[in-house]
C-alpha cells in the first residue's frame, strides 16, 4: 500500500468513523436526488409556461370557407326538392303505406 500523508491519514480516519454514524437501513436519495428532482420540476414549469404562451396565441375562431357554403346550399335545396317530389309521390299514391320490415 502507498505511503499517505498524516493530512490524508486523518482524513480517512473521520471518513470511516462518519461512514460507521450512517444508519445502512436508512436509504435517503441526498443532494444529488434533490438537484435532479428540483431540474425536473423546473423544465416542467418552464415546458407549461411556453405552452400556456403558445396556446394563448392561437385563434381558434374558423372562418367559414365560400366554397363549402355554396355546396351546403345547394345541397339543402337539393334535398328539398327531392323530398318535395316524394311527398306529391306519396300522397298521388294514397294512404296505403307498406309495413315495415322492424315491425
Amino acid at each position: 500500500m502507498p505511503d499517505m500523508s498524516a493530512s490524508a491519514s486523518l482524513a480517512m480516519t473521520h471518513f470511516v468513523s462518519f461512514a460507521k454514524e450512517v444508519d445502512e437501513d436508512k436509504v435517503t436519495p441526498g443532494v444529488l436526488g434533490f438537484i435532479v428532482f428540483a431540474a425536473m420540476a423546473l423544465a416542467v414549469w418552464a415546458l407549461m409556461k411556453s405552452m400556456s404562451r403558445h396556446m394563448n396565441r392561437v385563434d381558434f375562431t374558423q372562418v367559414p370557407d365560400p366554397k363549402a357554403e355554396q355546396a351546403e346550399a345547394e345541397a339543402a335545396a337539393e334535398s328539398e326538392s327531392e323530398s318535395g317530389s316524394k311527398e306529391s309521390a306519396e300522397s298521388a299514391a294514397g294512404s296505403a303505406k307498406k309495413p315495415s320490415a322492424n315491425g
